[in-house]
């Protein structure tokens, strides 16, 4: 099975890829997250798993706008403990770090540590890409956030470990691809959609939920582009689409709304 991730190996992605699926599994580097969507739709890879939300820094907006725009869905999820390291060159000491390179989400969970030491934070595309870079540019003056594996790949020093600025610092992960996966039993549903532009319908779409005891996990609204202070609103709620009580809810649900996609129903795993 190739399942496409974002990043080089070695990133926390392709780590929540072997937990998750196990050898079955065959890890599919892509630079970018539009490139795991084109890796799917295009047949390059039979699934991705891209990040959806950190327990630090919050949702990965960029994963949202794609499962919006795109048309793959949302089949599982997974969750992944990460832990970050100070990575360098075999040689390199602390004292020697001026500038750090990580992905933007890993530099922002490790803000604490970073502004502590007061070094320097240089976003890059990827947390394991930021090591290999350091390693193939022979740099003795900078350091990477990544994870022990991305150091055992690469073969570089671990100078420090557990930077994240909390203990308890998860990343969770959406499986995607061009399947609907039927009920479980135990299946979450994410949902996308836009309120008529009038008082009181948020209050009306999220009843439609409440009144079937229909537990709501997450809420939160990413601007409409083109349309300043208008909001499309993303909801994970405790049910998968086909059950009775969830398709009376979406029903309830259009009549408050001039747009609603399911981006995915799904086993969960929280």
């Amino acid at each position: 099975m190739r399942v496409a991730f974002q990043g080089e190996f070695g990133a926390y992605s392709e780590e929540a890829i072997i937990m998750h699926f196990g050898e079955k599994a065959q890890p599919v580097p892509r630079p970018y997250l539009k490139d795991v969507f084109d890796a799917v739709e295009n047949g390059e890879a039979d699934l991705g798993l891209v990040p959806a939300e950190n327990s630090l820094e919050g949702s990965i907006v960029r994963t949202f706008d794609l499962l919006l725009e795109r048309s793959l869905k949302v089949q599982g999820e997974t969750v992944l403990r990460v832990t970050h390291c100070l990575i360098a060159n075999k040689g390199v000491t602390l004292g020697d770090v001026k500038r750090v390179y990580s992905h933007h989400q890993a530099l922002g969970q490790c803000r604490a540590y970073l502004d502590g030491r007061s070094l320097e934070a240089v976003s890059w595309y990827d947390t394991a890409g930021s090591v290999k870079m350091i390693r193939d540019e022979g740099l003795r003056d900078a350091a990477a956030i990544a994870s022990t594996r991305a150091a055992e790949v690469y073969d570089m020093a671990v100078l420090a470990r557990g930077l994240e600025s909390d203990n308890e610092n998860y990343t969770r992960f959406f499986v995607i691809g061009d399947e609907d996966i039927g009920p479980t039993g135990n299946d979450k549903s994410t949902i996308a959609y836009i309120v008529d532009h009038r008082p009181g319908t948020l209050l009306e779409s999220l009843r439609a939920f409440a009144s079937r005891s229909l537990n709501l996990k997450k809420i939160e609204s990413r601007p409409i582009p083109g349309r300043p202070w208008e909001y499309t609103f993303f909801i994970d709620i405790e049910a998968h689409r086909d059950e009775p009580l969830m398709q009376e809810a979406l029903e309830e649900l259009r009549e408050s709304t001039n747009f609603i996609k399911i981006l995915g129903s799904y086993p969960r795993v929280q």
